[in-house]
């Protein structure tokens, strides 16, 4: 005769209760990132009767415990603190790149006693400062020979009889090596350039042996430069014309020019930094002032900090170094939290699917009872991935640039509205 089995309890020992405990959310989170706050705590309560409510608590038991839904509501809160720190890392990197960095924990706050630890700079709304714009431009600078952030330096030396072509990298690199140039002079950039670092020639002048030259050029006439021929070769204070700023400008660049190659007849050449003067220095004609002065700036390699100042370097170089913590939980509005709220939901729901798919069918007193994990997993994974598509979708509509976008057009609907309004007749 088969033995009858006698069931301790016919019920389920893991059943979800009505209510939580803001006492005992801290020791069931797993990460603890805002086990800190009473409001987290409070909130991650309050999770367990929303969960018992939507699930059906009341009706049909649900194997899940407070603990489980205080983690989901946990992971909740991390996920839309990731995506609201993803939508503001797009918004502000480019002024952000090269500023502070910190250091994080493992729960993804900034660790104490950081210098930015406690100023929530993931809550802040970053200057506009045109910060990838002006690095971008400062690189241009230094190679047109403008400014930039490279130092410019200076050196020169003597030219020899007969002698045309000169090795620009040796002369640069013997004087940073001794310190001083083939004159016995002081050199600033000693030591600063090692041996096979490319130096960039920028420019390549001498003094002219005759200061009078700056007027009396070869044309004949005082002050002419030429002048884009288009009010004759005259000095502005002598013609009283109207002319653009721009002309002048013009003016300015050839006036020196003309100093350097016109007036001077003598020219160069620069290939793979070696420099060629044209026509042969043994036909100068001057001893007094024989030599030659070039500007250069030092090849460095992009990974070398600045020793003037702070390039920004070491700082913010892509999002993963951002100095943005997690959001703190009392910082997120009603509309985030009704969003955390659903989230945690949708994981309660995926941890029960994972439950109940461990059996397939749950055996009953003179019967079988099919369990649904199978739509619990598809309900939860459909919900999770709607509501991150649509926060998403939501802070890509309100980026900078498209808010920007939206100020123009309202201002242009504005003044198209304007147009019909009738204007007052003025009586004098």
């Amino acid at each position: 005769m088969p033995t009858q089995l006698a069931p301790i309890s016919e019920t389920s020992t893991v059943i979800l209760t009505s209510t939580g405990s803001a006492a005992k959310v801290t020791a069931a989170v797993p990460i603890g990132a805002y086990t800190g706050s009473q409001g987290f705590l409070t909130g991650a309560s309050l999770q367990v009767n929303y969960v018992y409510k939507k699930l059906g608590g009341d009706v049909v038991d649900i194997e899940l415990t407070p603990a489980n839904v205080y983690a989901a509501y946990e992971e909740a809160c991390l996920e839309y603190s990731y995506i609201i720190n993803l939508h503001q890392g797009k918004n502000s990197l480019a002024d952000s790149l090269g500023s502070s960095t910190g250091s994080f924990n493992e729960k993804g706050q900034l660790i104490e006693g950081d210098a930015l630890s406690g100023s929530n700079i993931e809550l802040r709304y970053p200057r506009f400062q045109y910060a990838q714009a002006r690095k971008i431009g400062d690189a241009v600078a230094t190679v047109s020979g403008f400014g930039g952030t490279n130092r410019i330096y200076s050196a020169s030396f003597g030219v020899v009889t007969s002698q045309q072509d000169y090795d620009l990298q040796t002369i640069i690199e013997t004087a940073s090596s001794t310190g001083k140039d083939d004159a016995g002079v002081a050199v600033p950039f000693e030591g600063k350039i090692d041996d096979n670092q490319r130096v960039f020639v920028t420019r390549v002048f001498y003094r002219s042996p005759r200061a009078m030259w700056r007027f009396y050029g070869y044309y004949g006439g005082v002050g002419v430069v030429g002048n884009l021929s288009t009010y004759g070769q005259f000095a502005d204070d002598s013609t009283f014309e109207i002319i653009p700023t721009w002309q002048n400008k013009m003016q300015a660049i050839m006036y020196e020019d003309s100093i350097y190659t016109r007036t001077s007849h003598y020219s160069y050449e620069i290939k793979d930094n070696f420099l060629r003067l044209f026509p042969d220095p043994s036909s100068w004609g001057f001893d007094d002032l024989d030599r030659v002065w070039i500007q250069f700036y030092i090849d460095q390699s992009p990974w070398e900090v600045n020793e003037r100042y702070d390039e920004g370097m070491l700082g913010v170089n892509n999002m993963n170094t951002l100095p943005y913590s997690n959001i703190p939980y009392e910082n997120i509005n009603s509309m985030g939290k009704q969003w955390i709220r659903k989230y945690a939901l949708a994981l309660c729901k995926e941890m029960l699917g994972q439950i109940r798919g461990k059996f397939t069918t749950m055996p009953i007193p003179g019967e079988s009872v099919t369990l649904n994990h199978s739509e619990l997993l598809s309900q939860a994974k459909e919900e999770q991935e709607d509501l991150r598509t649509k926060l998403v979708e939501i802070l890509d509509t309100v980026i900078y640039k498209e808010l920007a976008k939206n100020d123009a057009e309202m201002s242009d609907a504005a003044v198209a509205a304007l147009k019909n309004a009738p204007l007052p007749i003025f009586v004098g």
